[in-house]
C-alpha cells in the first residue's frame, strides 16, 4: 500500500507541475517579491559599476600618462563585455538554472573587480574591466526569464518594467558617486566601491530559489528514481553547435533579415549612445560652464534618475490603461503585441525635444537648474521608449525566439552605446556644447516615429517574418 502510495506522489509531481509547490508561479507574493529583488539588484549593480568608473577616468590618464581616448577604454571594454557575456550565460542558465547564474557566476566578476583595483597598467586595468563585464553581465541574460518565472499576467510586464527601472536608476547614481570618489580619491577607488556594493548585493542574493521549471524537474526526477527529462542542450558537438547557432548565428541572423529587430535595436542603440554621452559630457559640461567641481557635476544625474523612476511609474499606468480599454474594446481577444508600444510613441517626441532643451540651455547666462530639468525629461523618455521596445520584441516574437531578439538587441545596443564615449569629449570639444548636443538631437528625430510606423503597420511587417 505504502509502495503504490509512493508511485502515485511521483507521477503526480511528474506530470502536474502546474499545481507543484515548487512551481514558481504558485510561490507566496512574498517569496516572489523577493526573488524580484535579486536579478533587479544586481542589474542595477551592473549598470552602477559602468557609469561610477566614468568620472575617474582623468585619474586614469594622469597615472597612466595617456590621452584621453584611451582613459576611457576601460568603460567601453566594460560595456562590450555586457554585450558579449550573455552568449555565454544564457546557455549555461537553461541546463543550471537562474540561481547558478546569480550565485556562482556574480563572484567571479567581483574578483576581476579585484585585479582591475590593483592594476599597475592600462592593458592590465581595461583587460579586467572587459573580463568583469562578460561575467556581470549574467543577470542581464536570465533576469526577465526569472519575472516570466513566477508572475502571470499584467504582472508579467510589470515585473519586467519594475527590474529595468532600477537597472536604469544605476547608470545616474553610479555617476553621481563616482563624481565624488574623483573629487577626493583616485580611479581605484571606483571599482572598491563596486566591489563593495557588489558583495553586499551578492550576500543579499544567496537566499535566492531557483525559479526555472526545467532543472527543477530534473533535480526532482533524479532525487525520485524517475527519468531524467533531457536537457535542453545536448552534450558533445551536438552542444557546441546548438550553442553555435541559438546564442550566435540566430540573433546576428534576425538583426540582418528581420526589421522589427533591426530597426527596435538601433533605437536602443541611440539611447544608450546618448545616455553613455551625457556620462561623459555633464561633468565637462558644467565644470566648465558652471564651475561645478567633479561631485557636483554629478548630482546633475540626479535629474535623469529622478526622470527614471517617474517614467517607471508611468509604463505601469500605460499598460493598465490600454490593457483595460483593449478589454472594454475587444472583451477576451488577446491583445496584439503592438499595444505595448504605448510608451515608446510618447516617449520618442520627449526624447527629441529634451536633447533640443538641454543643447541650448546648459551655457552661460541660463541658470543651471534649467538644463538638469531637461536631463529628467531625457531619463523619463529614454525608459518609456528603452522598456516598451524591449517588450514589444518579447510580445511578437514569443517564448520561442523571443531571447534571440533580445540577445540581438543587448549585442548591438551595447558595442554601439559602448563606443559613443570614446569620442564624445573631442566631439563636444570641436562641435562646441550646444551643436554638439543638438547633433544627438537630430538623431533622436530620425527615430522619434518609428514606434507609430509599427503601431500602424507592425502587423503586416510580421506576416513577413521567419520566426513568427
Amino acid at each position: 500500500m505504502a509502495h503504490s502510495t509512493e508511485q502515485g506522489e511521483k507521477q503526480n509531481i511528474a506530470t502536474n507541475w502546474a499545481n507543484d509547490p515548487d512551481n514558481a508561479k504558485n510561490w507566496s507574493t512574498a517569496k516572489k517579491l523577493y526573488n524580484t529583488a535579486v536579478p533587479a539588484f544586481l542589474c542595477f549593480l551592473i549598470s552602477f559599476s559602468l557609469a561610477i568608473f566614468s568620472p575617474s577616468h582623468e585619474s586614469v590618464q594622469e597615472d597612466f600618462h595617456t590621452s584621453t581616448t584611451l582613459s576611457l577604454l576601460p568603460f567601453t571594454l566594460y560595456v562590450y563585455g555586457l554585450a558579449f557575456g550573455p552568449a555565454v550565460s544564457a546557455p549555461l542558465s537553461e541546463t543550471f538554472g537562474r540561481r547558478f547564474i546569480y550565485i556562482f557566476v556574480t563572484p567571479l566578476a567581483l574578483i576581476f573587480f579585484l585585479g582591475a583595483g590593483f592594476a599597475n597598467g592600462l592593458a592590465a586595468l581595461a583587460i579586467c574591466r572587459l573580463l568583469a563585464g562578460i561575467m556581470i553581465s549574467a543577470p542581464l541574460a536570465v533576469g526577465a526569464g526569472t519575472i516570466m518565472d513566477m508572475w502571470t499576467g499584467v504582472y508579467t510586464n510589470r515585473g519586467v518594467v519594475l527590474i529595468m527601472t532600477i537597472a536604469f536608476l544605476g547608470p545616474a547614481l553610479g555617476e553621481l558617486v563616482g563624481g565624488w570618489v574623483a573629487q577626493y580619491k583616485n580611479w581605484q577607488w571606483s571599482l572598491w566601491t563596486s566591489l563593495f556594493l557588489g558583495a553586499g548585493i551578492w550576500i543579499f542574493s544567496l537566499g535566492a530559489q531557483e525559479t526555472y521549471a526545467g532543472p527543477i524537474m530534473r533535480r526532482k526526477a533524479k532525487k525520485m528514481g524517475l527519468p531524467i527529462p533531457p536537457s535542453p542542450i545536448p552534450s558533445g558537438l551536438a552542444g557546441v553547435r546548438f550553442l553555435m547557432t541559438v546564442t550566435l548565428a540566430r540573433p546576428l541572423y534576425m538583426l540582418v533579415r528581420e526589421p522589427i529587430v533591426i530597426l527596435c535595436s538601433l533605437y536602443s542603440s541611440l539611447n544608450f549612445s546618448i545616455l553613455f554621452c551625457f556620462l561623459a559630457a555633464i561633468p565637462l559640461i558644467f565644470n566648465t560652464t558652471y564651475d561645478f567641481t567633479p561631485g557636483e557635476s554629478g548630482l546633475v544625474l540626479i535629474g535623469i534618475a529622478v526622470g527614471c523612476a517617474l517614467g517607471g511609474f508611468s509604463l505601469v499606468l500605460i499598460d493598465s490603461y490600454t490593457m483595460r480599454r483593449h478589454i472594454q474594446r475587444y472583451k477576451s481577444a488577446a491583445p496584439p503585441p503592438e499595444r505595448t508600444l504605448w510608451g515608446a510613441m510618447i516617449g520618442g517626441p520627449l526624447m527629441t525635444g529634451a536633447l533640443f532643451w538641454f543643447a541650448w540651455t546648459a551655457q552661460p547666462g541660463i541658470h543651471w537648474m534649467c538644463s538638469i530639468a531637461a536631463t529628467g525629461l531625457f531619463g523619463f523618455s529614454n525608459i518609456l521608449i528603452f522598456v516598451s521596445t524591449m517588450l514589444y520584441l518579447t510580445n511578437v516574437y514569443g517564448a520561442k525566439y523571443g531571447a534571440s531578439a533580445l540577445a540581438a538587441n543587448g549585442l548591438l545596443r551595447y558595442l554601439v552605446g559602448g563606443s559613443f564615449p570614446l569620442f564624445t569629449i573631442p566631439m563636444y570639444e570641436n562641435l562646441g556644447y550646444a551643436w554638439a548636443s543638438s547633433l544627438l538631437g537630430f538623431l533622436a528625430v530620425l527615430f522619434a516615429f518609428l514606434p507609430w510606423i509599427f503601431y500602424v503597420f507592425g502587423s503586416k511587417v510580421r506576416q513577413f517574418s521567419a520566426y513568427i
